[in-house]
């Protein structure tokens, strides 16, 4: 039924035609019936019926008010003073003239609609009142005040029609801005999530694939001589890749719609920096814990990330390095967290049999990094920024590497 009512309204210029048509035969009807039997001053037909030519020319003019609405108050207004000022008979001729009125002011601009209305109604009114100066009988006077009242009052409830409109309009337009503010945010989200989950992918996978890595190789070097040590090798690589799925579950869990979460474990925190060592020394490292646990209680996020950048770190040396000496230093501060891993180099190697098994070298640097930098370094930056913290990663001039890491408590916002 209701797209039945909308199939079944006229266009608006067909609307305007039949208002235009209404009150064309209004105001010249209803004058003749206003008048009948009454002697007049002067009666429609006189001056080769100017009269009637006045109140057809200010009904008919209201077919296109929307188009031209001041020059069609124009003339509404110019014909309603000469049709008084010429004293022809009183009646509802003012009818074109306040449909005028109200159209001016409701499809105008406001404050140039509104000083049209307010001249022409001001000149309307002063040409009615001299019109009316000797107007018999005096109590006759009030439909001039009627006139000047109605039109104010036509003037007024266009304005009222348009500035609803214009904050229905501003409305839309808001509504529209937060939909589309709403959207962008869900995408900037959405996207931040991504990254999240790829850090987090990228810091689980590389460190169990170097461990999985290396202790692959011991497995094969000493799998004949030593089986003893292999089994600890295979050991290890079983354990890393049991930790590395289920950090891969709790990780990718978020992409379920699955609510409950009993399954998942939670994003590693410093507390598991401990174990994170004993993983590396299996792989050939000696690494050395300062400061691991920090009296006071870190935000979750801010030990999340202090993991995952000793983490990534104690990686690449895995990976670039192999054996040597690691040093982790952890200090926490009134406002922030300060991370601090150092290795010896390659050239430390030789020193530490105690180590763990050693393998050759993998790249020809006194280093061991590549020239060219990862997504292993990026990440951690990133982690640091997304915090408001700072990262600084580089060679040391006496040989090895060394990361720094700066993470306040209080979150100053992303500086990527």
């Amino acid at each position: 039924m209701k797209g039945r009512a909308v199939s079944l309204r006229l266009p608006v210029p067909a609307q305007d035609v039949l208002l235009a048509l209404f009150i064309t035969v209004m105001q010249v009807q209803g004058t003749i019936v206003r008048n009948a039997g009454e002697v007049v001053q002067r009666p429609l037909t006189d001056l080769g019926n100017l009269g009637y030519a006045l109140l057809v020319a200010s009904g008919v003019v209201v077919a296109v008010r929307r188009r031209w609405p001041v020059p069609v108050f124009v003339v509404a207004a110019s014909a309603s003073l000469v049709y008084f000022a010429l004293d022809f008979p009183d009646g509802p001729g003012w009818l074109g003239l306040f449909v005028a009125l109200y159209t001016v002011a409701a499809y105008g601009d406001g404050r140039r609609s509104l000083v049209i209305a307010g001249v022409g109604t001001s000149v309307l009114a002063i040409g009615w009142l001299v019109a009316a100066a000797d107007i018999e009988p005096r109590a006759a006077i009030g439909w001039v005040y009627f006139r000047i009242g109605a039109s104010v009052m036509s003037a007024a409830l266009g304005e009222s029609v348009r500035s609803r409109q214009v904050i229905a309009a501003e409305a839309q337009r808001r509504a529209e801005l937060a939909e589309r503010t709403r959207d962008e945010e869900a995408r900037a989200r959405v996207d931040a999530e991504r990254l999240r989950i790829a850090r987090e992918v990228h810091d689980t996978v590389a460190h169990a694939i170097a461990i999985i890595n290396v202790q692959s190789g011991v497995t094969a070097h000493v799998l004949d001589k030593r089986p003893e040590v292999a089994r600890e090798a295979l050991r290890a690589i079983e354990q890393t890749s049991s930790r590395a799925l289920r950090e891969m579950r709790a990780i990718l869990g978020v992409l379920r719609d699955d609510d409950d979460d009993d399954g998942r474990e939670p994003y590693p925190r410093l507390g598991q920096i401990d174990e994170l060592a004993a993983k590396a020394r299996q792989a050939g490292l000696d690494i050395k814990l300062e400061d691991a646990s920090p009296a006071t209680p870190l935000p979750s996020a801010v030990g999340s990330a202090a993991y995952r950048i000793v983490q990534e770190s104690i990686t690449n040396v895995i990976r670039h390095v192999g054996p040597t000496r690691v040093t982790v230093e952890l200090k926490a501060g009134i406002e922030a967290l300060e991370i601090r891993v150092t290795d010896e180099g390659r050239r430390a190697a030789r020193d530490h049999d105690s180590a763990g098994p050693r393998l050759p070298a993998r790249h020809p640097s006194s280093t061991g990094r590549s020239a060219k930098p990862g997504r292993g370094i990026a990440g951690m930056r990133e982690r640091c920024r997304l915090l408001g913290g700072e990262l600084d990663a580089g060679p040391l001039a006496g040989g090895g590497f060394e990361v720094r890491a700066r993470l306040p408590f209080a979150p100053t916002g992303s500086r990527l």
